[in-house]
């Protein structure tokens, strides 16, 4: 079945000049880009896209990395593929969260780290699930940015960055 996927480039894979290699490794499960956008995330965006691990103990660094605090770049990309079992052929292609439990051929195995102060330098996001991906495509695209019409539309005010119209 055709769905939406969500991959984000975090600033570390921006800021080691990765994007190409990471673009070419997700080329490989043959999906369709439908919507590509460079960010400089709020922290507010940031939060809400993250608001699953909110009070957790590494929440407030993950979304301090999310925003680049750790790498000179404060930009991600983000990225909409489409096409069959698109969520799943993008997390096996990312690997497993830890870049040290990924994998040797996936991306965060072949280009994540772990730093000497802990921190998953893993190069990329990946929606978890169909519902996670809706929800989080809604957060960083509006409509009019994604090729295709992916979910119902309705207009609603998102005060994380603009006025979106969306289901």
């Amino acid at each position: 079945m055709k769905e939406p996927a969500l991959v984000i480039l975090k600033p570390d894979a921006i800021a080691k000049g990765l994007v190409g290699h990471i673009l070419l490794k997700f080329a490989e499960a043959n999906l369709e880009i439908i919507g590509i956008n460079i960010f400089k995330p709020t922290r507010k965006l940031v939060e809400e896209h993250y608001n699953n691990i909110k009070g957790r103990p590494f929440f407030r660094g993950t979304v301090s990395f999310f925003m680049g605090k750790y790498h000179k770049n404060k930009r991600v990309i983000a990225v909409v593929y489409y096409g069959d079992n698109a969520v799943t052929k993008c997390r096996n292609l990312a690997g497993a969260t830890n870049p040290e439990e990924a994998g040797p051929h996936t991306i965060r195995g072949a280009y994540g780290r772990i730093t000497t102060r802990g921190i998953y330098e893993n190069v990329v996001h990946v929606s978890s699930s169909k519902k996670e991906t809706q929800r989080e495509i809604k957060l960083w695209f509006t409509p009019d940015s994604i090729s295709r019409k992916l979910y119902s539309t309705k207009t609603i005010t998102v005060k994380l960055q603009k006025t979106r119209t969306w289901a």
